[in-house]
């Protein structure tokens, strides 16, 4: 009898495959989801992503995230340091101001208690529904991924406990 665990963690594990089982005949097609299908599928968010390398002077240049935003020169920013990342938004009293270049500069202070150093890379990532940019130093990433890989290998059972311990 399969166990509840095994039921739920089978998806995550690809099937084994034998020699010349992932060649097909022309015209035959697979009854399982194609790899194209896969790579089709939209995403359901409105967030725009970038990578971007720290300079010096603590700027921050990713072009496709700032034009989301629709930010320019002259734009008002209120910039703080929130559970380890940089968190902008436009704000009429900002203390900071965008550039005549597409990029967000981190305040010094920030930067420090962040831990970003220049040619730090990190993930830039803006929020068109709110206004928001928010830069993750890649100790950020690390603490985010590690916790969503977890998730993935500790499925629950009835009994509480972890899928694959033995018990």
């Amino acid at each position: 009898m399969v166990g509840v665990a095994e039921r739920r963690i089978a998806p995550l594990v690809p099937p084994r495959l034998t020699r010349g089982a992932g060649r097909q005949r022309p015209g035959s097609r697979n009854a399982q989801l194609d790899v194209v299908d896969l790579l089709a599928r939209p995403r359901a968010g409105s967030l725009v992503y970038g990578m971007g390398k720290v300079d010096e002077r603590g700027a921050v240049s990713n072009r496709a995230t700032v034009d989301a935003l629709g930010w320019s020169a002259g734009d008002h920013l209120h910039v703080a340091l929130i559970g380890g990342s940089v968190v902008a938004h436009r704000d009429e009293a900002g203390a900071f101001a965008m550039g005549p270049k597409p990029y967000l500069v981190l305040p010094a202070a920030v930067r420090y208690r962040a831990g970003v150093r220049a040619r730090d890379l990190v993930l830039v990532v803006a929020d068109p529904n709110h206004d928001v940019l928010v830069v993750h130093p890649l100790a950020a990433l690390d603490t985010m991924i590690t916790t969503y890989h977890a998730s993935l290998t500790t499925v629950g059972t009835n009994d509480g406990h972890r899928a694959g311990d033995g018990r």
